[in-house]
């Protein structure tokens, strides 16, 4: 059953930071939770994790409320880091690890374990102080995992990473996931999203705009994306003048284009034979989950149009 969220809202005064969400989290998946700033997010994951309650709606996991799960089956990553500044790295996640319920042998024994996975064995005996963001990050996200959860709930965990950290964090995701572990993440980087995740919410204003598979919300977006590149004229200008295409992004290495619905894409190339420009790349491609999350929030936005004509649900069964 995994998680389900069921029409919860909150409302701080007068303000409703989540209104009537529904989201569903299958056990044993990777799941990215999306919207821009201000729009819910981590609000509604302290209500995932019972530290606050909604107003109204409920949320179970395996048909129980959320407020009857053990507290060491959660592990929480906040956003606003935790760390305590003048404790040594060993002494902190195995202090935080045994107040999670593990033995201080088992404690130990994970320790050791995930601090030569992630390459800060060296930093160990250091205080949290004296470590780089980056290195404070991969203690924080210890912490969250140290002591085992089966549900990992992680508030912007790329955050200030570099791009080698970032991959180090990536492949300890995958990990937790072959140990069957529930991940939900929010992100601004939504690359990540889609090598990672097999399901994602968009929300937007504390309410859904685009849930469901990632890659059946890509498809159902069309492959309305032409990616072109022309050896001899890199920018194309003649694009700008054609009827039915949108240049979006000139790149060196490509141009990308959005179709309008009916568009012939073979007019680009009768375009280009025009111009004697010589092709070099022309493909159609899926919309990004960053196109689609700009679009879906752009819509949305707009003050005449309704919240609910712009909700796309995608309804798919994924293995975990």
């Amino acid at each position: 059953m995994g998680l389900i969220v069921e029409h919860i809202s909150k409302s701080f005064a007068q303000f409703r930071a989540v209104d009537d969400l529904s989201m569903q989290v299958k056990e044993g998946s990777i799941f990215g939770f999306l919207g821009a700033n201000g729009a819910g997010k981590t609000t509604t994951m302290r209500m995932i994790l019972d530290i606050l309650r909604p107003d109204s709606g409920q949320i179970t996991w395996d048909g129980k409320n959320v407020n009857e799960i053990p507290r060491n089956m959660l592990g929480y990553l906040p956003e606003e880091r935790g760390l305590y500044p003048k404790m040594r790295v060993d002494e902190q996640l195995l202090f935080l690890a045994q107040l999670n319920g593990l033995s201080k042998q088992a404690a130990k024994t994970a320790l050791d374990e995930w601090l030569e996975r992630f390459q800060i064995n060296a930093n160990r005996k250091k205080k949290i102080e004296e470590l780089s963001k980056g290195n404070q990050q991969k203690v924080q996200f210890l912490a969250t995992i140290l002591h085992d959860p089966e549900i990992l709930v992680m508030d912007e965990p790329f955050s200030g990473l570099d791009p080698v950290n970032a991959n180090v964090l990536k492949e300890a995701f995958l990990e937790m996931h072959r140990r069957g572990k529930t991940i939900i993440f929010s992100t601004h980087q939504l690359e990540q999203v889609e090598e990672l995740c097999q399901d994602v919410v968009i929300i937007n204003k504390g309410q859904s705009v685009v849930q469901g598979n990632v890659q059946e919300i890509k498809r159902q977006h069309g492959r309305n994306v032409i990616r072109l590149k022309l050896d001899d004229d890199l920018e194309a200008l003649w694009l700008d003048t054609l009827q039915g295409v949108r240049v979006d992004k000139r790149r060196q290495d490509y141009i990308e284009m959005h179709m309008e619905v009916g568009f012939n894409p073979n007019r680009i190339v009768e375009a280009a034979l025009q111009h004697n420009a010589r092709i070099s790349l022309f493909e159609l491609v899926e919309p990004s989950l960053t196109d689609i999350f700009i679009e879906a929030v752009g819509k949305i936005a707009q003050p005449d149009a309704p919240a609910t004509s712009n909700t796309l649900h995608v309804s798919t069964t994924v293995s975990a």
